[in-house]
């Protein structure tokens, strides 16, 4: 089954081509079976660019999918036409206010590491979306920044600063092999790091939380919280082929100290193609959180957040 997505979206030309199904919502209402309700709370500057990457992965499955955009609420961004904010987000007042439920929400990471949680302008609200997933969620997955301020509210889990970017494509380990969210990961893997920040390996384990992809270089990258039914990835394998490369040109064009990314282009020379070595454990990890969502949340999406719908997906 495709995802299901405005025709006047930009994502859903791009995904079209791409060869990646996508149904119109005209076309998913003649069809009668109930859609996943996944919802992207957006961060991220670059919006469409971010929807693009995260429905590209949550489109791959056998399943239908109603994908929502979502907004803070009074955070106006600078880099995406206030006409496609309109015409395709919502902020997430009105949803809230709405009462409607999701099986599953994703939280974009943001380029505000440097700024100490509480400086964040839309903080505030932000721990209210956390809270809210307890209720309205059935299973949420937090991105880079995201998931960083997710497992802080939670758990008081820091984030520190690294003296250098780390930057590139990092091999990792697969510690956990028989977690769902893992089916058919390899024992290790290449994982895409852009952040100035990291996490501590030892407050994680002494929060109780598994983590279930790891890296000698850059620290823990996935880790599961079941008693919140979220999931939390400190790296990027949402990311295009090109988007590392973006990163570096656009720093290098500001005059901004920056390393070349770590094992991303042959030969570590800029002027190649990079190589894409992480999409097929993208789309394991997304389509694995699927399936999970699929297999545990209610069918009637009053349920959501319930005790019943709790302890099924635990």
């Amino acid at each position: 089954m495709p995802i299901k997505l405005p025709s006047d979206l930009p994502a859903y030309s791009i995904l079209n081509r791409e060869g990646v199904m996508v149904m119109s919502e005209d076309a998913a209402a003649r069809q009668d079976i109930r859609p996943l309700r996944i919802g992207l709370l957006n961060l991220m500057p670059k919006k469409i660019q971010t929807e693009t990457q995260f429905a590209r992965l949550i489109g791959a499955t056998p399943l239908q999918i109603e994908f929502s955009l979502i907004r803070m609420t009074e955070h106006q961004t600078r880099n995406t036409a206030a006409e496609h904010m309109e015409a395709f987000y919502r902020p997430f007042a009105e949803v809230a206010a709405s009462g409607e439920k999701f099986d599953g929400l994703i939280v974009t990471g943001a380029p505000i590491e440097h700024l100490p949680f509480d400086d964040v302008t839309y903080w505030d609200e932000l721990r209210q979306v956390f809270d809210w997933t307890q209720t309205n969620v059935h299973s949420t997955f937090g991105v880079c920044w995201g998931g960083m301020a997710m497992i802080n509210h939670f758990h008081g889990v820091q984030k520190y600063l690294l003296e250098e970017k780390a930057f590139g494509c990092v091999r990792h380990r697969n510690m956990q092999p028989s977690s769902p969210y893992l089916n058919g990961f390899a024992d290790d893997m290449v994982i895409p790091v852009s952040r100035w920040t990291e996490l501590k390996r030892e407050e994680i384990l002494g929060a109780g939380l598994p983590i279930l992809i790891d890296s000698d270089t850059t620290g823990p990258c996935l880790v599961e919280d079941p008693d919140h039914r979220a999931l939390y990835i400190f790296n990027h394998l949402e990311y295009d082929s090109g988007t590392l490369k973006e990163e570096y040109d656009r720093d290098v064009a500001e005059g901004k100290p920056i390393n070349i990314p770590a094992n991303y282009y042959p030969g570590d020379d800029p002027t190649r193609t990079p190589t894409n070595r992480w999409r097929s454990h993208a789309h394991l990890l997304y389509g694995n959180w699927i399936n999970r969502i699929y297999q545990t949340t209610p069918y009637e999406m009053g349920m959501i957040g319930s005790p019943f719908a709790t302890a099924m997906a635990g």
